[in-house]
This record gives structure tokens, C-alpha cells and sequence, in this order.
């Protein structure tokens, strides 16, 4: 598993020279929520389609 720091390098490799502090901070706050959402799943911690249609009925409109 890569560490962070080379998660990092890894991102600033992919970015083109001319990147902003602002780029670089969104590009690594990316990461870091997809590698979370892994995780959470990995866990269990998923909700089906169907639970989200179910909870968000009332605000749906047809």
C-alpha cells in the first residue's frame, strides 16, 4: 500500500508545472474522499440503490 507522502508525489507527477497551490489541494482532497469511499465499502458501509430511493422519495418529484 502507497503512503501518503507517494500518493502525493504520485499526484504532483500527473499535474502539468503550471499548477496552483488551489489545483494541487483539490487533486489530493480527491483522492483522499475516493480512497475513503473504498474503504467505507471495503467495510460494509454502503447503502443500496434501493435504501436511497427510499429515503429520498419524499423529495423526489415525478
Amino acid at each position: 500500500m502507497e503512503t501518503a507522502k507517494e500518493q502525493v508525489r504520485q499526484i504532483l507527477s500527473m499535474l502539468p508545472e503550471d499548477a496552483s497551490f488551489e489545483d494541487i489541494q483539490y487533486h489530493i482532497y480527491v483522492r483522499q474522499k475516493v480512497d475513503q469511499g473504498f474503504a467505507d465499502a471495503d467495510a460494509g458501509r454502503v447503502v443500496s440503490h434501493a435504501e436511497v430511493q427510499q429515503r429520498l422519495s419524499k423529495w423526489l418529484t415525478k
